[in-house]
Formats: structure tokens, sequence, C-alpha cells
């Protein structure tokens, strides 16, 4: 199984980029080059949320969450974790 970099890297290839890298890093800004518009933000939101199984608050639709591959893959960990943590918490 691919690991989640890779995972999120390729969805926005796919689904922002059209297939194609160019060039592309997983530290590159979605903002700052452009590549997610608000209408893909939404499409993103859904993506993580259903692929995930997370619930994204209105209070997390930040940049320092959002905005790159990379900040992409530490929220979705520290989400996931929480919600581990969670689930174990109300099994005890």
């Amino acid at each position: 199984m691919q690991n989640l970099e890779a995972q999120l890297k390729q969805f926005v290839v796919e689904n922002f980029l059209f297939g194609k890298q160019n060039g592309f890093n997983c530290d590159d800004s979605f903002l700052e080059k452009g590549i997610i518009d608000s209408t893909g933000m939404v499409e993103l939101i859904f993506h993580l949320e259903s692929s995930y199984q997370i619930k994204i608050e209105d209070t997390e639709l930040v940049p320092e969450n959002l905005d790159s591959v990379e900040r992409l893959v530490a929220f979705v960990e520290r989400k996931k974790a929480s919600k581990e943590q969670g689930s174990y918490q109300s099994a005890s």
C-alpha cells in the first residue's frame, strides 16, 4: 500500500494538475502556486473526510493544515491519531 504522502500527492496531481506533475513538490503551497482554488478545496476536504474517515471542523480549514501535501499529511495523521485515541479511551 502506498504511504499517505504518495496517496495525497497522487490525488492532487490527478485532480488538480490533470495528471502532469511538472516539478510539483510535496512542500509546494497550493495557494501560492495556484494549484487548488476554493472549489477545489471543497473537493479536497470531501476526499480527506471520505478516504481517511476523519471529520474536518470549520476551525481547521486553515492553510497551516491544508496548503501543501506535507501539511495535509501532518494534518491527517494528527486527526487519525486523535480519533484513535478517542476510540481507545471510550472503549476503556
